[in-house]
């Protein structure tokens, strides 16, 4: 199963419902790249609409393709080659269909979704079942937009919470690396 990962910025809900765009962090940039690496993901988009954001970003991933930089830590340097910018969900998904010459299963997932499709073992199943290409994709903020999750071909079951009080607010980074744990585990 050829997977993509996706970091959605733009359009994002915040805490009251409202549609915003979410600033890329660089502890985002560096630890999700490093677990999809990790898990063999073909590709992590970044996706914000924002310029001034490209320009951050593209200058931390510029650093580490320095040659003092990369020989310091070529793991880091390895691991950041994953990473690209895109101003649009809709543009990374061209770029994945350009790459796979069909379009991918667009997978979403969230701590407050709403009818989901189904458990890891069920997408894996659907997954082999149609030999395609998937984009996983995350949402920052409270969450993606529900325009995001209306245009999803498979909604995931959230992370269950263990908690106590019903707290579920995992950090976007831990639920890239425990969902991609699960896919890539299962198999």
């Amino acid at each position: 199963m050829k997977l993509y990962v996706g970091l959605v910025h733009y359009p994002i809900s915040n805490k009251l419902g409202e549609t915003v765009t979410t600033s890329v962090t660089n502890m985002d940039i560096h630890d999700i790249s490093r677990s999809c690496k990790t898990y063999g993901v073909e590709k992590f988009y970044l996706i914000t609409p924002l310029q001034t954001q490209h320009e951050v970003v593209q200058r931390i991933l510029d650093h580490w393709k320095d040659d003092k930089n990369c020989a310091y830590n070529p793991d880091r340097f390895n691991a950041l080659s994953l990473a690209e910018l895109s101003f649009s969900l809709e543009d990374s998904m061209k770029k994945i269909e350009q790459i796979e010459g069909r379009k991918p299963l667009l997978v979403v997932t969230g701590a407050n979704i709403k009818n989901p499709s189904g458990s890891v073992t069920s997408l894996n199943e659907r997954i082999m079942l149609d030999n395609m290409p998937c984009y996983l994709v995350f949402g920052t903020g409270w969450g993606l937009h529900a325009s995001v999750m209306e245009q999803a071909d498979f909604r995931l079951n959230p992370l269950k919470c263990a908690s106590k009080d019903d707290y579920n607010h995992l950090s976007v980074r831990s639920a890239v690396a425990i969902y991609l744990d699960r896919l890539r585990g299962s198999l």
